[in-house]
């Protein structure tokens, strides 16, 4: 009778690791987690990255490509500065743009490679120098409000 407990135990403890094994793996391809081999670094700084954190999606035409590794504020310039893991097979012109984008009013947000026509592609470790930071939705409404009142009084 104790070994078939024993046996049971060791059969659930195993299912259980297994799933716990399963989960993080999971998780570790959602947030793009990764070891680096497969993909190369690439720098852009943006006026304002709300709505961007570590392991958000970096997307060419719709597409998962990368995500953003690392965010800092750069103390001479007062911009954050983002670090873009790139996967290795895809290649980015020099003359590209980095945008942060949402999936809509109430969407996430994601970095949005818009790729240039230029020959020549950035190296690993290059900076995109053409960026456009996040629009607060809220910041918009508020000028929109305030422009129509500066208007009429006029």
């Amino acid at each position: 009778m104790a070994t078939s407990e024993s046996t049971t135990e060791v059969i659930v403890g195993g299912v259980v690791l297994a799933a716990a094994i399963g989960f993080l793996v999971y998780a570790g391809q959602a947030t793009g987690f990764s070891t680096g081999g497969d993909s190369y670094e690439l720098t852009a700084s943006f006026r304002s990255v709300d709505g961007v954190t570590v392991g958000t999606d970096v997307r060419l035409a719709g597409v998962k490509i990368g995500s953003v590794r690392k965010l800092d504020l750069n103390r001479e310039t007062y911009l954050a500065d983002a670090r873009l893991g790139i996967r290795k097979d895809i290649l980015i012109p020099t003359d590209s743009a980095a945008v942060i984008s949402s999936e809509g009013l109430l969407g996430d947000n994601f970095v949005e490679i818009i790729p240039g026509g230029a020959m020549e592609n950035i190296e690993p470790g290059g900076e995109i120098l053409d960026t456009q930071g996040a629009v607060s939705l809220l910041h918009l409404l508020l000028k929109y409000v305030g422009g129509s009142d500066k208007q009429s009084s006029q």
